[in-house]
């Protein structure tokens, strides 16, 4: 198997700097969008193409669903 292949798994932080957000931003689609993300033990873990599809498809739209606090 080549490990070009294999895509890496990135963390949180990876995440947020890919998609330049907040902490909370990404931790509310995970809870309320369905954003493509794995628990590995307290780790959240995801793989970027699968969260590019994710906002490709419109995952992160602003709608209605509005992400303000309360």
């Amino acid at each position: 198997m080549s490990e070009k292949n294999i895509e890496k798994w990135s963390t949180l932080k990876e995440v947020q700097e890919y998609l330049g957000v907040g902490r909370e931003t990404v931790l509310q689609w995970i809870a309320k969008r369905n954003m493509p993300a794995y628990k590995v033990g307290r780790l959240w873990k995801f793989k970027l193409s699968e969260v590019d599809d994710w906002i490709r498809s419109g995952g992160a739209a602003d709608n209605s669903d509005s992400m303000d606090s309360d």
